[in-house]
């Protein structure tokens, strides 16, 4: 299992409607061959900081597949405008998250 760590810079003020851009371009992310899911995450201390994760099947699905797809190409137009610099993206290889019972 593959996850893309992606760091998605937003311009502070278009924070909001960037969410509303995601929403509308993410089916064309989510029905890629091989996508398993995603988190969306805003940053705490740097609002203007996403934090995309996305779990594909293979790196092959999102490199060869998804990242020169029309689909993708459709999904960055709709989201590049809001970017205040270029999204850092790198993979990283694992397993599911592992989950526990907090000890008291």
């Amino acid at each position: 299992m593959i996850y893309e760590l992606a760091q998605l810079p937003v311009h502070k003020e278009h924070t909001e409607t960037f969410r509303q851009a995601f929403a509308e371009v993410v089916p064309l992310l989510i029905r890629a061959q091989g996508y398993g899911g995603h988190l969306l995450a805003q940053g705490i201390e740097t609002p203007e900081l996403f934090h995309l994760i996305v779990r594909w099947r293979s790196l092959e699905d999102h490199t060869l597949g998804f990242e020169t797809s029309e689909d993708h190409r459709m999904f960055m137009m709709g989201l590049q405008e809001y970017f205040s610099e270029e999204p850092r993206v790198y993979h990283i290889e694992g397993a599911a998250f592992a989950t526990g019972e907090c000890l008291p």
